[in-house]
């Protein structure tokens, strides 16, 4: 039976980022949600799907494995998102990513294979998808230089992102 995920408080897309550098301690880690995007799966495990970069939200700061949503000022989120949709999502020039692909595999153990592109440039990815009778859930990172994307740099590079962010969906079925 065809499947569509699409945003909604029950189906949420997340985003992790990483920071490093030698004052990296004054940086933080970051959880972002994605507040526009939907996945159609058809029988045959072909998958479609459209993101809106440029409504990503930051929930906050992340301290051992939990968000702290009030660790930044309304003028801190909106200086990251300054940043992440005019310096490295583009998101003016390039307001959709897409993705596209087959789920294969059976019952549990089943994996996306694929091509997303983004900021204009396509790449390969697969990843694990987890499927029960309660949800589905996806987990994977990128590496955001494979689409041409450069780490965010402040303070001659002291404080700086890894080349690496985390997605995941869960999606109640």
């Amino acid at each position: 039976m065809p499947t569509s995920l699409a945003a909604s408080p029950a189906h949420v897309l997340r985003v992790f980022t990483y920071k490093e550098g030698l004052l990296s301690t004054v940086a933080h880690d970051l959880r972002l949600t994605l507040g526009r995007w939907h996945i159609d799966v058809d029988d045959a495990g072909s998958v479609k799907g459209s993101f809106f970069p440029a409504t990503l939200k930051v929930d906050g700061v992340m301290r051992v494995g939990q968000v702290d949503a009030d660790a930044l000022s309304g003028s801190n989120q909106r200086e990251i998102m300054a940043t992440v949709n005019e310096k490295l999502l583009q998101t003016g020039r390039h307001p959709e990513a897409t993705l596209v692909g087959r789920v294969v595999g059976e019952d549990m153990r089943r994996q996306f294979e694929g091509t997303l592109t983004l900021v204009g440039r396509a790449a390969s990815i697969t990843a694990p998808v987890e499927v029960t009778d309660a949800f589905v859930r996806v987990s994977l990172e990128l590496q955001p230089t494979r689409w041409g994307i450069t780490p965010y740099k402040a303070l001659m590079g002291a404080i700086r992102l890894q080349d690496r962010v985390r997605i995941t969906l869960d999606a109640p079925r």
